[in-house]
């Protein structure tokens, strides 16, 4: 059985068990946290898709780390013949979920 959620506004493929890292969210660690916004279930082969949301259709999770880091992201400036060049680095602050079930 997996699901498709929108999560602070990015869509994810989840499963029970699952670990996935999503945009910052409020909660804190240890803390439960349900997402109403599911697209699509898919409970071995019944397929219900949603317009634009499942009713009834709950993802819970847990949320395992509320402040992890993303890889860094370099971004390079320069304007030919002019010396000039930049580089500036991002580094995303993510929350790190386990999804526990598909109701």
């Amino acid at each position: 059985m997996y699901a498709i959620v929108d999560i602070a506004g990015q869509q994810f493929k989840v499963e029970a068990g699952n670990e996935i890292f999503v945009q910052r969210l409020s909660q804190a660690k240890g803390e439960a946290v349900e997402f109403e916004k599911v697209l699509l279930v898919d409970d071995a082969g019944k397929v219900k898709v949603g317009a634009p949301y499942v009713k009834g259709a709950v993802v819970k999770a847990t949320v395992l780390d509320d402040d992890v880091k993303a890889d860094k992201v370099l971004v390079f400036k320069k304007i030919r013949r002019k010396g000039f060049q930049k580089l500036n680095g991002h580094r995303q602050k993510l929350t790190k979920i386990q999804i526990n079930e598909i109701a």
